[in-house]
C-alpha cells in the first residue's frame, strides 16, 4: 500500500442512494484474492450494456468523469454485504476517495484499511458537492480536511489508527510487522515470567 497523504482531483458524481457492495462489484466476480484487474469489473452491471459496450447512461462513463479520482456518492454508499473486493475494485478503477453524508461502517473500515479514502461530510456539504460535479478538490489526510475551489474547507474525521496507517502506507499486518522486534521481546518476557 502506498502512503495516502494528499489527493487532488476533479469530482464525479454518482447521485444514487444506497449503492451497495454488490452494485460496486457483483458477487459473481468474487472468485479472486488478487486486487489487480478488478477495476474492469467495478460497477459492471451498471457500467456496461448487455452486449458488453459502455452504458452511456452510467455517470462515470461520461467524458467529464474520465480521470476523476474523487467520487461524490449518494447517501448510504457501500451498504450491503461485507467484501474487501469493493474497495479493491474502486481503487483499481482509479477512484481514490468517496465523499458522502453516510457511508456504511463495514465498507468504510474496509476502504480505509486498503488505502481508499471514505470521507463522511455533513448533509449540507454533501448536497453542495452533489450539485457541483466536476469541481477540483484537494484532500489533506494529515490535516483531515477537504479544500474547496474557493479555498474553503470541509473538515472530516478519521479514526486515529486508520489515519496513521494511511499516512504511513501500511495495512494492519504491515503495522504489526513494523513492531515485530517489540512483539518478539514481549513474548520472550512472558515466557520467562
Amino acid at each position: 500500500m502506498r502512503p495516502v497523504t494528499r489527493l487532488h482531483s476533479r469530482t464525479a458524481v454518482l447521485p444514487d442512494e444506497n449503492i451497495d457492495t454488490d452494485r460496486i462489484i457483483p458477487a459473481r466476480f468474487l472468485t479472486t484474492t488478487t486486487r489487480t484487474g478488478l477495476g474492469k469489473l467495478c460497477f459492471h452491471d451498471w457500467r456496461y450494456l448487455p452486449d458488453g459496450s459502455d452504458n452511456p447512461a452510467f455517470p462515470l462513463n461520461r467524458p467529464e468523469a474520465k480521470g476523476c479520482a474523487i467520487v461524490v456518492a449518494g447517501r448510504n454508499f457501500g451498504c450491503g454485504s461485507s467484501r474487501e473486493h469493493a474497495p479493491w475494485a474502486l481503487l483499481d478503477y482509479g477512484i481514490h476517495a468517496v465523499l458522502c453524508s453516510e457511508i456504511a461502517d463495514i465498507f468504510r473500515n474496509n476502504a480505509l484499511k486498503n488505502g481508499l479514502l471514505a470521507i463522511v461530510v455533513s448533509a449540507a456539504e454533501h448536497q453542495w458537492l452533489l450539485a457541483n460535479p466536476g469541481i477540483e478538490l484537494s484532500i489533506d489526510v494529515q490535516g483531515q480536511y477537504v479544500v474547496l475551489p474557493d479555498g474553503g474547507r470541509i473538515g472530516f474525521e478519521l479514526e486515529p489508527f486508520a489515519r496513521h496507517c494511511l499516512l504511513e502506507g501500511v495495512d494492519q499486518l504491515g503495522f504489526l510487522q513494523q513492531h515485530a522486534d517489540a512483539i518478539t521481546h514481549y513474548e520472550q518476557q512472558e515466557k520467562a515470567a
